[in-house]
């Protein structure tokens, strides 16, 4: 609950964007006392939550888990009176395919910086120059500190470019659709960055951030997890997360328009002014504050004409943005030579495949299974940065191309019952080299400018408990201004 407004002042608040920061921030205003108003270009809430059905099962078409180890989502739900419909995976087993064959990942890794070397070279990812190199990483003198360099700079400068392009880079390619040329180590991996600030062993940095190692030869050192009753690390709502916008929506009490584009922000002497709509029929809607939370480039244009919103705008407008999209495929029981194990595997960009990521959902999400009438449904993520030509491809030549690459890597065979391709434009931030000092220059800039705040997903991390939690902090911001 938020407080310390004046109740017989009745303030308006406008968030422009419907995904699932700005619902949040809709959500977490709802007894501050103020009028709240959400305003949405598109014809739908939610932003990359949405869920449909493949083969008549309810699946998600956007993101389709969260972090259970983060409060902020949980408790969202919890708040929102959902906790009853979250379900926990059945199996979070993942592989990587790789040099010919599914490999297991290694169970101590940290984001696939590997903890232990003899480990990785049992999983056969990695080639014997390879092992041999990322075992030079314990015996390199300390790197000397450089500021914020790309994943590949830190980890291959350390470990070798092998546990960068068969590792690494796999797990990153999943969160953030980009290269580890362009990430940031810093940005990206924040805990390894701090734990690593000795500039020494980058697997020894890794082993301090992991729970300690099972004795050897003990029953859980044969598990696929580092300890037999750890808390699952995901979970999701039993009809999709992409249920869970609307009933924001609903429990917020704003108004809720879509179909609603904001196309110009400006500042007046009490508050902000926001031109809706068409060129031909623009509306006009005031508020005494404004919370903005679109991705990057549309907040960098919002921004850009506001007196005093320059610099931020600029740091806005140098975030890239990668397309991807999600290729949902429904096959019989009979297409699988035996059934998928594992919750799915992660594909190498230096291995040239189409597919860049597979989910096995009715394995992972048992629910899903016992509503599929003898259907498997398989998640299969297409699409990098640098890689839009693949993208203009049509929705069957999109899913034949997974679909090859699904028979090429467990054998299934014969035609889907059902396809759902669903395209996600500029859906994900890239944490560039320079990252953090971007986010710096953006709040700093809107900091000077009465009223205003920003979140989602460009700013804290690309989960849905990091976009909560980044609107939470442009809540109490709001907040504190009108009660100020």
């Amino acid at each position: 609950m938020t407080a310390g407004l004046d109740p017989v002042v009745r303030r308006r608040v406008a968030v422009i964007g419907g995904g699932i920061s700005g619902l949040a921030a809709a959500f977490l205003l709802r007894d501050s006392g103020l009028e709240v108003t959400v305003l949405e270009g598109s014809p739908r809430l939610g932003g990359k939550l949405a869920v449909s059905e493949v083969g008549g099962i309810p699946v998600d078409a956007g993101a389709e888990s969260l972090l259970a180890r983060r409060p902020e989502g949980t408790d969202l739900i919890a708040a929102a009176g959902l906790s009853a419909d979250l379900v926990m995976p059945g199996t979070t087993s993942a592989g990587i395919w790789t040099r010919g064959q599914i490999r297991p990942l290694p169970r101590r890794q940290f984001m696939g910086v590997p903890a232990d070397v003899n480990e990785l070279a049992q999983t056969g990812l990695l080639s014997a120059d390879g092992v041999v190199r990322a075992r030079a990483d314990q015996d390199l003198p300390a790197s000397e500190p450089r500021g914020d360099e790309s994943v590949t700079a830190r980890v291959g400068g350390r470990l070798g470019q092998e546990v960068v392009d068969r590792l690494v880079e796999p797990l990153l390619g999943g969160v953030y659709a980009g290269s580890c040329e362009d990430l940031s180590f810093e940005a990206t991996l924040p805990a390894l960055a701090q734990a690593a600030r000795d500039g020494g062993s980058l697997a020894a940095a890794a082993a301090r951030l992991l729970p300690p190692a099972p004795p050897a030869g003990s029953q859980e050192g044969l598990t696929q997890t580092s300890t037999a009753t750890a808390p699952p690390v995901f979970t999701t709502l039993a009809c999709g997360l992409g249920s869970l916008p609307p009933v924001l929506a609903t429990a917020s009490g704003a108004a809720v328009r879509t179909n609603s584009m904001v196309r110009e922000l400006t500042q007046t002497a009490d508050g902000w002014q926001l031109t809706v709509g068409s060129a031909h029929d623009p509306q006009i809607v005031t508020a005494d504050a404004v919370i903005l939370a679109v991705p990057p480039r549309p907040a960098s244009r919002l921004l850009a004409p506001v007196a005093g919103g320059g610099p931020a705008a600029v740091a806005l407008g140098e975030i890239k943005q990668a397309s991807m999209a999600i290729v949902s495929l429904a096959y019989p029981d009979a297409a699988f030579p035996q059934q998928p194990g594992g919750s799915g595997f992660l594909v190498p960009a230096v291995d040239g495949r189409a597919v860049k990521a597979v989910t096995f959902s009715t394995v992972k999400w048992p629910h899903l299974r016992q509503a599929g009438n003898g259907l498997h449904v398989v998640r299969c993520s297409v699409g990098r940065l640098g890689e839009e030509a693949i993208l203009q491809r049509d929705d069957a030549e999109l899913a034949a191309l997974a679909a090859a690459d699904l028979a090429a890597a467990i054998g299934v065979h014969g035609s889907p019952a059902d396809v759902r391709v669903s395209r996600w434009g500029g859906g994900l931030p890239q944490y560039s080299v320079g990252h953090l000092g971007r986010i710096a220059r953006i709040r700093s800039g809107v900091a000077q400018l009465p009223g205003l705040a920003v979140c989602g997903a460009a700013f804290d991390g690309v989960g849905i408990p990091a976009c909560i939690a980044s609107a939470r902090l442009a809540v109490a911001q709001v907040v504190s201004y009108l009660g100020g």
